[in-house]
Parts: C-alpha cells; sequence; structure tokens
C-alpha cells in the first residue's frame, strides 16, 4: 500500500470552543463537526493545504454549539456537502443553523455503517445531555479512525465497538482536581462529573487502556476544557498512567495534543 492509500487525519480544531476534524482517503474528503465559524474553519484548512470545495461529507455528532456552530453556514456556502446527522440531531439543530437545502440533509441513524465507495463510517451512540449523541468510526483499506468525545461514561458495547483502531481521538476534558477548585458553579460542575457529561484525563487513559490494541498508532487527545485543563497536564497524565500499566507509551503508539485553534498535521494512519 502506498501512501497515497492511506487514511489520512487533521484534527483541525478540538477543545471546548470548537471541534473539527478533516479525513481524506483516495475518493472522499470528509469533516466531521463544524464548529467554529466558518471564516476560521476555511483558516484551518488552508493551514493545512487543503480546501472546503473539495471537501464532500461533513458529519455532525449532536447540536451543541461547539460541533454545530458553521454546519448551516457550510451547507450554504459549499452546495456539493452532503451533511449527515441523526434525527434526534438534525430536530435539535432545526433552528440554529439557518436554512440546509434538503438534497444536502441526509439522515444517518445510530449503530449503522455507511457505505460510500472506498470509505466505510460506523455510528455509535455515546451518553451527553444532547438531544442524540452519536460519533463515528472511518474505515478505509483496513485502517480505521474513532473519534469520540463528549461522553460521561464508555459502555462496554462502545468500547468493543472502537477496539484496537490505527487512531484515535479522544476526550480528556478536564482534569478532575482543576474542575473541583475552579469557578464553575456546582451545578456545572455536576453536569461534566455526571455519565452524561465528559472524561477527565483519568477516564480517557482508563479507556485508552481497555481499547488500543495492536494496530493502535496514534492517540490524539483531544477536547481539552480551556477552564478545567493544561494540555501538558492531560499528556502527563494519560502518558503516566499507560506506561504504570506497562504500555509503551511512545515506543508502541504515539499520544499526540490537539488545539483549539490550530490545526494539527496532517497524519496518514
Amino acid at each position: 500500500m502506498t501512501m497515497n492509500d492511506g487514511l489520512k487525519v487533521s484534527v483541525l480544531a478540538s477543545g471546548s470552543t470548537g471541534n473539527c476534524t478533516y479525513i481524506e482517503t483516495g475518493q472522499h474528503k470528509v469533516l466531521v463537526d463544524a464548529g467554529l465559524s466558518g471564516k476560521k474553519i476555511e483558516g484551518l484548512m488552508a493551514s493545512i493545504g487543503k480546501s472546503l470545495n473539495d471537501v464532500d461529507s461533513l458529519f455532525v455528532t449532536h447540536e451543541h454549539s461547539d460541533h454545530r456552530k458553521a454546519v448551516g453556514i457550510l451547507a450554504r456556502r459549499y452546495p456539493q456537502l452532503n451533511v449527515y446527522a441523526n434525527k434526534g440531531t438534525w430536530d435539535a439543530m432545526a433552528n440554529r443553523i439557518g436554512e440546509v437545502a434538503a438534497d444536502q440533509k441526509n439522515l444517518f441513524a445510530p449503530d449503522t455503517t455507511l457505505s460510500m465507495g472506498d470509505l466505510d463510517v460506523e455510528s455509535f451512540s455515546v451518553s451527553h445531555d444532547a438531544a442524540e449523541p452519536q460519533f463515528y468510526s472511518f474505515h478505509h483499506n483496513g485502517k480505521s479512525f474513532v473519534i469520540l468525545t463528549d461522553t460521561g461514561m464508555v459502555s462496554e458495547h462502545v468500547e468493543g465497538t472502537i477496539k484496537d483502531a490505527d487512531g484515535y481521538l479522544l476526550e480528556c476534558n478536564h482534569d478532575l482536581e482543576m474542575l473541583r477548585q475552579g469557578s464553575y458553579s456546582w451545578p456545572l460542575k455536576q453536569r461534566i462529573l455526571s455519565d452524561k457529561g465528559h472524561l477527565s484525563n483519568e477516564d480517557s487513559a482508563n479507556v485508552m487502556m481497555d481499547v488500543l490494541g495492536n494496530h493502535t498508532k496514534r492517540i490524539f487527545l483531544g477536547h481539552l476544557s480551556q477552564e478545567n485543563n493544561i494540555k501538558t497536564l492531560a499528556h502527563l497524565t494519560v502518558a503516566s498512567m499507560m506506561a504504570n500499566h506497562d504500555y509503551g507509551v511512545g515506543h508502541d503508539f504515539q499520544l499526540l495534543d490537539t488545539d483549539p485553534d490550530k490545526a494539527s498535521g496532517i497524519v496518514s494512519l
């Protein structure tokens, strides 16, 4: 297999203020979420040498602003774009994204697989306080990439669905002590810590140790809270927990950081 046959990924933005990921195969160029302004996403794409004019599909995970902010804007600006979301998410977004042409709107039910040429996209439900949140696993030429953020817990079913992928974007939303000592209201802290909230750094490390396998080579640490986490702390927490359990951090696989407003380089899995 040549490099051109690989599954290519760039995390354009990941964090509590906005999320967008770019995925490419030989036949498809797709985005997952559009949680920043249209102008910002265009700039992030340009920073990796890509154009939204070439993107054919946008997969939406749920209706929260940091994931759907520019969904309507991009659909109207780029009429070739097919937008995929489940019914609950479409209904919840309806009054927030403006008009989307009927021929661009596509229903993608949870726990199903969409086959589109050389790319198979698998959806799976997660536990989050949104209408019908779901995330995605992308499969191409025997390679797979999983995006899993915005969930308060990871069920055995989801772990089985995402096990032993070549690459992951996994949530490290908060450091527990920073959240507990921080300025958020007690109800908001309870929401974040609940089973329908977000994964902590420790939670994320435990999920990784349950799901990674011999194929796993790259793990992006994503969706960090700007108020309740620090990139170096998230990385150190996950790396040390995994190393303490004899996982080959930096040898068998790489932990990669993400930014809320700066794209990662394109990685070929």
